[in-house]
């Protein structure tokens, strides 16, 4: 394995975040010399970030960690714009409104994971609207145009992808890589900052950028000195280092479930929930996800990822815990922990179980088992129930269901008062009187 001078590529590198590096040689001597800072976009298309993002926010933590600074910059300019990367549709168009709101949704979660203050090594957080939305068009296009040509972006993977599917991609959603590159510029301008991380499906627009920085160097200097264009291996620092494609073993996108986006919002997706996602990680993804998801040493990582058979479960129950703990807090934590394991290895039911109140008078004239099923969350739709319910996958109170006309009612309810509702073995909700 590589060995690095700096203490934030070292880490990186053990735990399996590196991709791509523009220059690893001259970032890792960078890093070197003094706290640096670095930055990650977020586009605020939603009012919580999913699991999918979790690679980048982690990357942030390591280079805190490591004694630097970094800036979560919240896209609310670009967000109007729309990165073509990975999608086969143009971007659902937000108003102001829904944008700064979503923002607000996002920014608790950074806080979770890194320290905010004035201090040198204290996260910033910055929102490119200041900038994107004050730029003059024509001056722009004049100043910057000239530094990207068509014929290279054509061949960036985010254009690329999306011409070969034959799928239109609109004359707004191209301007993302200029807009995306002029970030890196002005964060380099206004913080110093040296270093752009991001997905893999990001190379070709922080590329952009670390060149964008270097180009408009060097014709600064020229404008500056004797009228001879500086080299551009000479002009400012700038770097770009981006992280593998992450996907479950079996395939399965990160981040995402059969039954939706994991949200790190508990307002979206509930601490319970979420500790089950992690714990229903796949035996060959334990080790991997340990490693990026959580911030236990290596030595403990490597003889937890050595379990074998029914052992390899303590491994997820441990990586559940501290993936929730660091997302939500050890409180909450320690409350999906306790549920899950009076749920499953108890046989009773804990206080952290999904629930949902039926009216009394409702309950007692008898409800179908199907709408139960749908109203809880446990299946999206009464065929989803039948199709459960046929499979065997059903029960109430732990007792199989056989029958789809099925009513439940006051009378099902236990001497706790609540009516428990499964579907399979891992998914669980409760019926209360309301």
């Amino acid at each position: 394995m590589t060995t690095y001078k700096s203490e934030f590529l070292n880490i990186l590198n053990e735990r399996g975040f590196i991709h791509q590096c523009s220059d690893f040689d001259a970032l890792d001597a960078k890093l070197c010399e003094g706290v640096q800072s670095a930055y990650i976009g977020f586009d605020a298309t939603a009012s919580s970030l999913h699991a999918g993002s979790l690679v980048q926010i982690m990357m942030l933590y390591w280079f805190q960690q490591s004694g630097h600074k970094p800036i979560t910059l919240m896209g609310g300019g670009t967000t109007k714009v729309g990165d073509p990367s990975g999608k086969d549709e143009s971007r659902k168009m937000l108003d102001d409104a829904g944008i700064a709101a979503n923002i607000e949704g996002i920014k608790g979660i950074f806080s979770k994971f890194l320290t905010y203050g004035d201090g040198a090594t204290d996260a910033l957080m910055v929102n490119n609207d200041d900038w994107l939305s004050e730029l003059n068009y024509i001056q722009f296009l004049r100043d910057y145009g000239p530094h990207f040509t068509i014929n290279r972006m054509l061949g960036f993977d985010s254009v690329k992808l999306r011409l070969e599917r034959e799928q239109p991609l609109t004359f707004l959603e191209f301007n993302y890589m200029i807009l995306q590159a002029y970030d890196f510029l002005e964060l380099n301008r206004r913080h110093g900052t040296i270093l752009q991380m991001g997905g893999s499906d990001q190379w070709g627009n922080i590329i952009n950028g670390v060149e964008l920085i270097r180009r408009d160097d060097a014709k600064n200097r020229k404008d500056e000195g004797s009228g001879v264009a500086t080299s551009l291996l000479l002009a400012k620092d700038s770097f770009a280092l981006t992280t593998p494609l992450l996907t479950t073993s079996s395939g399965a996108k990160m981040g995402k479930t059969a039954d939706g986006a994991v949200w790190l919002n508990a307002d979206m997706l509930s601490p319970y929930d979420y500790w089950q996602y992690w714990r229903n990680t796949e035996d060959a993804d334990v080790g991997k996800f340990l490693r990026l998801f959580t911030t236990l040493p290596m030595e403990e990582i490597k003889k937890l990822e050595a379990l074998e058979g029914a052992e390899i479960n303590e491994a997820k129950k441990i990586l559940a815990y501290h993936a929730t703990k660091l997302c939500h807090g050890e409180t909450a934590a320690k409350e999906a922990q306790a549920t899950a394991e009076k749920t499953f290895e108890q046989g009773g039911v804990g206080d952290d179980l999904p629930s949902i109140m039926v009216d009394g008078a409702r309950l007692n004239a008898g409800v179908s088992v199907l709408d139960l099923f749908v109203e809880t969350g446990l299946v999206d739709s009464k065929g989803e129930a039948k199709r459960l319910i046929k499979g065997g996958g059903a029960r109430v109170n732990d007792n199989t269901v056989q029958d789809m006309e099925l009513n439940i009612s006051q009378g099902d309810l236990t001497a706790d008062g609540y009516i428990k509702l499964s579907a399979g073995k891992k998914k669980h909700a409760l019926v209360r009187v309301g």
